[in-house]
């Protein structure tokens, strides 16, 4: 059977069209994976930089995160390359990075009440959620910038929204479409603490729906990077 990773001669989509993927779920699920794979396997590196207790040093920590945001992003660039975009301009709009009108600063201001909503309803009647800080084990606070605050919103909205989402709305009803992307988001951190997943597939949510309605992933890169700078700020 063809996969749906392989090349194709497609049509470029309409401007305006939602969603501008044409992987399908299963190249969509399948790219995911692939991702989170490569990212893990490209900070592999990292074990080489460890200190007397055989714990990742600082450089080790960077290599680590570097390989996953490489992969995040790889990934999702080769698969919308693989499916007729040819040029990087054309891949990033495949995956959802385009203009967007200004109305999509009420669907952010919206998108934020929803999460906030959510996080205090989680907060006050399960569990205050708790989440490892992992942001000094990156050293000086610009490459903890550098690789949270940007490199992190960047790759996991290109992923988890641009790839992931577009690629499962294009055949699933949106909320189905964002409760898959979501948890898969939110399930990527468990290891930084098992009480903040259910916030995160929240926000996951949430950011698909965003994409939805503005039809860029560049909003929800804006609040990612905002949710992160203020996580980053409370360390």
């Amino acid at each position: 059977m063809e996969s749906n990773l392989a090349t194709a001669p497609v049509a470029e989509p309409v401007e305006g069209d939602f969603p501008p993927s044409n992987w399908g779920p299963s190249g969509a699920l399948l790219g995911a994976v692939l991702a989170i794979v490569v990212g893990l396997v490209l900070g592999l590196p990292a074990i080489a930089f460890t200190n007397a207790a055989g714990d990742l040093t600082t450089a080790g920590n960077v290599v680590a995160q570097l390989g996953l945001v490489i992969g995040l992003l790889g990934v999702p660039l080769a698969v919308a390359h693989s499916r007729g975009a040819r040029t990087l301009g054309e891949c990033l709009r495949r995956l959802g990075v385009r203009r967007f009108r200004p109305s999509a600063f009420g669907w952010m201001a919206a998108s934020v009440g929803a999460y906030f909503a959510f996080a205090i309803a989680y907060s006050a009647l399960i569990v205050e959620p708790e989440q490892e800080d992992i942001a000094e084990s990156f050293g000086p606070i610009p490459i903890q910038v550098l690789l949270i605050v940007l490199g992190a919103a960047i790759a996991e909205e290109i992923c988890f929204r641009g790839m992931l989402f577009g690629g499962l709305r294009e055949r699933l009803p949106k909320w189905v479409a964002a409760l898959i992307a979501g948890t898969v988001f939110g399930l990527l951190h468990a290891f930084t603490g098992i009480t903040a997943v259910p916030p995160l597939i929240a926000f996951g949510v949430v950011l698909c729906l965003l994409y939805e309605k503005t039809g860029s992933i560049v909003p929800g890169m804006m609040l990612h990077a905002l949710n992160n700078s203020v996580a980053l700020l409370a360390q």
